[in-house]
C-alpha cells in the first residue's frame, strides 16, 4: 500500500485502532505503521467476526486481545492522538438472532469507550467506521447523507445508535469526530471463510477452490470499495479532522461505479482468468425481509471536503484480491478461532 497518508502528519502519533485485527482495522494498522505512527490494535478476536491473527503479520503493531464490553480501556486510551473506531458486530443475521448481544457491542460498548476517551484522551480525533445499512431500502439512488434513516434489521439499529453517541461528542464537547458510512468493502484480509462479512468473501473462496458460488437475486446494484481506497479515506479524514468542513460530519463513502450482482459475478470470474461458475437463486426466506435491494452511494460531500476519490477500478481490485488470497488460503478458509 503506497501513497496512503501523509508521513509528516503520522510520524510518532499515538493511534488506537479498535477492531484492529479485523479486515478494515488491520489494513489501517499496516498503513499507519508504515507512516511512522505508534499503533495499538485492540480486538476481541471473536470467532464469528472478521478478526484473524494472520491479518497483522508483519505490521509491527501491538495487538491487545480484549473486548470493548469489559476490557480495561483507560490505559489503552491514555494520551492517544487518534482513535480509529472499527470494532463492531457486522452480521445482519447475527443481529437478528441475538439483538441483545448486537446492541451490547455496537451501542453500549461504544458509550463505554466514549466515557473513557473523555478522561483519557479529551483532544483526540475520532474516525468512526459506520455503514450505509441503516438507510434501509433506498427511496432513490444514489443515496446521499440526507436520505431518511430506516434500519432494515437489528444490526442497523445498533450501528445507528453507536454512530450517534459519537456524533454527540462533537456537538456537545466539540471533539473532532468524523463518521464514514461505508458501502460494501473488499480486498486483502477480508473474511472469506463464509459470507458473514460480505457476500463477496464467499464468492472469492469458492472461485479459488474451483467450486461454483451462489448469486441471490442478481439484479440488485452495488458499489464496491477496494480496501486501499477505504484506508486512504480514513487516513485523510483523520488528517483533516480539525477542519470545519470535516469535523462533526457524517459522510457516505462509495467506491467503483455501481454494478448488478450478476455483472459482478461475471467480472470476478473474468478476474480469475475466466475460470469459475455460479448459480442463481432467490433470497432465502429468512433473509429476504432484510434485503435492501439496490444501493449505491452519493459520496460527493466527502470528495469535496477532503479531495478523496477512489483510485482502484473494480476489475483491478477483484484481480488483486484473488491474487492476494491465492497464496494465503490456509490462513483464511477456516473459522478464525482465537489461539
Amino acid at each position: 500500500m503506497t501513497g496512503l497518508g501523509d508521513p509528516g502528519f503520522w510520524r510518532r502519533k499515538r493511534v488506537l485502532v479498535t477492531g484492529g485485527a479485523g479486515f478494515l482495522g488491520s489494513n489501517l494498522c499496516h498503513a499507519l505503521a508504515g507512516l511512522g505512527a505508534r499503533v495499538t490494535a485492540l480486538d476481541a478476536m471473536l470467532p464469528d467476526g472478521g478478526a484473524n491473527p494472520a491479518n497483522l503479520e508483519g505490521a509491527g503493531v501491538m495487538l491487545v486481545r480484549g473486548d470493548l464490553r469489559d476490557t480495561e480501556l483507560a490505559t489503552l486510551c491514555q494520551g492517544v492522538d487518534v482513535l480509529f473506531n472499527m470494532a463492531a458486530q457486522t452480521s445482519h443475521m447475527g443481529g437478528q438472532r441475538d439483538p441483545v448481544a448486537d446492541i451490547a457491542i455496537n451501542a453500549v460498548a461504544q458509550v463505554r469507550l466514549v466515557q473513557v476517551m473523555r478522561e483519557a484522551a479529551p483532544k483526540a480525533a475520532v474516525i468512526h467506521a459506520s455503514t450505509r445499512q441503516f438507510y434501509g431500502r433506498p427511496i432513490s439512488l444514489p443515496v446521499n447523507e440526507l436520505h431518511p434513516v430506516n434500519p432494515p434489521d437489528a444490526n442497523g439499529v445498533s450501528k445507528w445508535a453507536g454512530e450517534q453517541y459519537w456524533m454527540l461528542e462533537n456537538r456537545v464537547l466539540h471533539r473532532p469526530v468524523v463518521s464514514l458510512r461505508l458501502t460494501n468493502c473488499y480486498g486483502p484480509r477480508l473474511r472469506i471463510a463464509d459470507a458473514r462479512q460480505t457476500f463477496l468473501g464467499i464468492w472469492l473462496r469458492r472461485l479459488l477452490e474451483d467450486e461454483p458460488f451462489e448469486v441471490w437475486g442478481g439484479a440488485q446494484l452495488r458499489d464496491l470499495a477496494y480496501v486501499d481506497d477505504v484506508t486512504r479515506a480514513f487516513l485523510m479524514a483523520a488528517e483533516q479532522a480539525a477542519s470545519s468542513d470535516v469535523a462533526g460530519h457524517v459522510f457516505n463513502l462509495g467506491g467503483a461505479p455501481p454494478v448488478s450482482l450478476l455483472d459482478l459475478a461475471r467480472l470476478v470470474i473474468a478476474a480469475n482468468g475466466g475460470r469459475g461458475s455460479f448459480t442463481t437463486r432467490e433470497f432465502p426466506a429468512d433473509r429476504a425481509p432484510i434485503d435492501i435491494g439496490s444501493y449505491h452511494a452519493d459520496d460527493q460531500a466527502f470528495r469535496a471536503a477532503t479531495g478523496w476519490a477512489p483510485l482502484t477500478s473494480l476489475e483491478e481490485g477483484l484481480r488483486l484480491s484473488l491474487d492476494w488470497y491465492r497464496e494465503r488460503m490456509s490462513d483464511y478458509i477456516f473459522t478464525n478461532a482465537p489461539t
